[in-house]
């Protein structure tokens, strides 16, 4: 019996080993640390939220962004004292209207750049200090050659979009919304990138971030686990998968259909760190629930923390579920959305 087992040991090891030769990019399994958090939920004076997605802090604004939101779609608080400031993008097809929430970031204290994929349009609105009121100042149509724009970075005067046609890993793209490089292919280890279609695309939709002060671009990929870090300073690119493996689809129609699991939710490109929300639930999982009348949960309940050379660092196990974060490292503080809360601003200390 013991020599049965020490056969079949060497036989999986063998296998593990022989599947890593093969692997083009390298694999992590494990983090070489394991915290638990606990969240401290932030008080609000009203009640404005149906499905916070992304959350950003500024200096002495908290910028909150709500895609199912019937009335707008930003919500602008005071910062820490959590107090409504003004809410604008107001949802609807008229013009100045916003058809979609996809992303937002913020261009400087008064200054934000919002994503409308269903319009294609990047809109900049600004702040007015005085009364503290928002406007929409500057609206750029993207080309119809992005394909569809789910995310997006500021890099300069330029924006970085994920490409979501198979043609790049990511797009530059001008102030008049037109593409002038398309960078790097989809990191697929089972697809040559003669294959790569618009459905592995759609597989592979990612989420982005960049921080100007070390040059670092990442990707996380929604479905299945892989992480990518582009050096802009010296030109590298690092291609990690976890566990999960890359996402798994089917076509349908020309359709990429998620088979596999949810993958992360964002990520955050900080001075140290690249900080991601990881949720690791499969489809199969979530509809057996649905099925059995089981409360759906959506989020989620890990913060996986990688060095800025993509080797593992930390997971943070949470006591609930997330979707976007904020982090500050000097504080030592994760702010995060909670979108199955009466509270759905919370914070974990780190």
């Amino acid at each position: 019996m013991k020599d049965q087992i020490s056969i079949l040991f060497l036989l999986i090891t063998f296998l593990s080993c022989e599947d890593r030769a093969q692997s083009r990019f390298p694999h992590y399994q494990t983090f070489p640390q394991e915290k638990i958090l606990e969240a401290k939920a932030l008080s609000l004076d009203t009640a404005l939220f149906r499905y916070p997605f992304r959350i950003e802090i500024r200096g002495r604004f908290a910028l909150i962004m709500d895609i199912h939101n019937i009335d707008n779609y930003y919500h602008l608080f005071n910062y820490p004292a959590m107090t409504h400031i003004v809410s604008f993008g107001h949802r609807g097809d008229s013009p100045g209207d916003m058809l979609s929430a996809d992303s937002f970031a913020f261009q400087s204290l008064d200054s934000i750049w919002t994503l409308d994929a269903n319009k294609m349009q990047i809109t900049r609105w600004e702040i007015t200090n005085r009364d503290y009121t928002v406007k929409m100042v500057e609206c750029i149509s993207l080309n119809k050659k992005i394909g569809r724009a789910l995310d997006f970075i500021r890099i300069g005067n330029d924006f970085v979009i994920p490409d979501y046609l198979a043609k790049s890993r990511y797009n530059l793209v001008n102030s008049y919304g037109e593409i002038f490089s398309e960078k790097g292919i989809i990191p697929s280890e089972q697809y040559e990138s003669e294959n790569l279609t618009p459905a592995l695309a759609q597989a592979w939709r990612s989420f982005i971030d960049f921080n100007s002060k070390n040059g670092i671009l990442s990707l996380v990929t929604q479905l299945g686990e892989v992480v990518e870090i582009y050096n802009l300073q010296n030109n590298t690119h690092k291609v990690l998968y976890g566990p999960n493996g890359e996402p798994d689809f089917k076509i349908s129609n020309d359709y990429g259909i998620p088979t596999g699991i949810m993958g992360f939710s964002d990520v955050e490109v900080t001075d140290k760190y690249i900080y991601t929300v990881f949720h690791g639930r499969s489809f199969k999982e979530i509809a057996r629930k649905i099925m059995k009348g089981v409360p759906s949960i959506d989020g989620g309940r890990y913060i996986y923390v990688f060095s800025l050379t993509g080797e593992p660092v930390c997971s943070y196990v949470l006591d609930r579920y997330i979707y976007g974060i904020d982090v500050n490292e000097e504080k030592g503080i994760i702010t995060a959305v909670d979108v199955n809360s009466d509270e759905p601003i919370v914070q974990f200390k780190i």
